[in-house]
């Protein structure tokens, strides 16, 4: 009995393949060898974790393994019900997503034209030594710029309040209330944030930049452009894909909130604009022992971070621009 010829040639085009999968296995070993070890990592602290997500539909009780607590009222629904019926939650929602998009609004362009105006310095060490000084504030945590800010806006012996006084701008101490009136908190908690992250965020499109060609420009310049034709038909186009990825990325975070930040910076007089999700998670879950309402609450969070995360992305697509995946 012979061998039909397309199944001869199925298994030798298999054993082909086989033979050079495991050539380049014994070749690069060493390299699946160190990447296990970020796989373990995953595997133990992101997704075996991910089983106590039941909580949110489970009664809240904490001694028993979550597959063994009882199922909440209303299908499993009862924490989702009692977050959107809390005024808490609802105040927490807006103000992170206010203060979200007040960050995305005026944070996300501060790096686009800081590095446009570093990339446009002709003195390359005054550059190097502004980028520096930039990107500084990016490892200081946000205890110590809370703390600077307490001192620096201080209504009374704050220096900002005391320059603001001195140069004529505000008639007399105590002045502005930076951080404890609740709309002057606001602005304040923006500007912190964008001088916290601007400088490092501008790394990333310097080195955009840098990829773009130079001969680009010497083309513009033939063409008669100046220093903002350049900017606007040479530099612009070449970090838009790198613009169009970070803002989808940044959409996908519209509802997730830091902890730290808010939380230093908050205080009893600002409760109202201060409290976002994080903080609404914190109280309850871990001062209150609402631990399956808090489960719910962040599951919500992730779940619209993610919706929004593909929305984005898809209108990119469908704009002609390539998304990030």
């Amino acid at each position: 009995m012979t061998v039909p010829l397309t199944k001869t040639r199925e298994t030798s085009v298999f054993k082909t393949w086989l033979g050079k999968n495991i050539r380049y296995f014994k070749r690069y070993w060493t390299l699946y060898l160190l990447l296990l070890l970020p796989l373990v990592y995953f595997v133990i602290f992101r997704y075996a974790p991910m089983i106590n997500i039941l909580q949110a539909f489970k009664q809240n009780h904490i001694l028993l393994p979550v597959w063994q607590v009882p199922w909440a009222n209303n299908y499993g629904m009862e924490h989702f019900i009692n977050a959107f019926a809390d005024r808490d939650f609802l105040y927490a929602l807006r103000n992170t997503l206010m203060l979200n998009a007040l960050d995305l609004v005026l944070g996300f362009p501060a790096p686009i034209i800081l590095a446009i105006l570093l990339n446009e310095l002709a003195f390359k060490r005054f550059k190097r030594v502004t980028q520096t000084i930039a990107y500084m504030p990016h490892f200081l945590s946000w205890v110590i710029i809370a703390g600077l800010a307490t001192q620096l806006f201080a209504p009374t012996n704050g220096f900002v309040n005391i320059l603001l006084h001195r140069m004529g701008i505000i008639e007399s101490l105590p002045g502005i209330r930076f951080l404890d009136d609740s709309f002057n908190w606001v602005w304040t908690y923006v500007f912190l944030g964008i001088w916290q992250s601007v400088g490092w965020n501008t790394i990333i499109y310097l080195a955009a930049i840098t990829s773009i060609n130079p001969e680009l420009y010497e083309a513009a310049a033939v063409d008669g452009a100046n220093r903002l034709r350049k900017i606007w038909h040479v530099t612009l186009p070449g970090l838009k894909p790198t613009i169009i990825i970070l803002l989808i990325m940044s959409l996908g975070r519209i509802l997730g909130s830091d902890f730290d930040r808010p939380m230093a910076l908050r205080n009893a007089a600002v409760t109202n604009v201060s409290d976002v999700i994080s903080i609404f998670v914190y109280l309850r879950g871990l001062l209150a022992l609402q631990f399956s309402l808090s489960t719910a609450v962040g599951l919500f969070q992730s779940v619209i971070c993610v919706i929004f995360l593909l929305a984005a992305n898809k209108i990119a697509e469908k704009a002609g621009e390539r998304g990030i995946w």
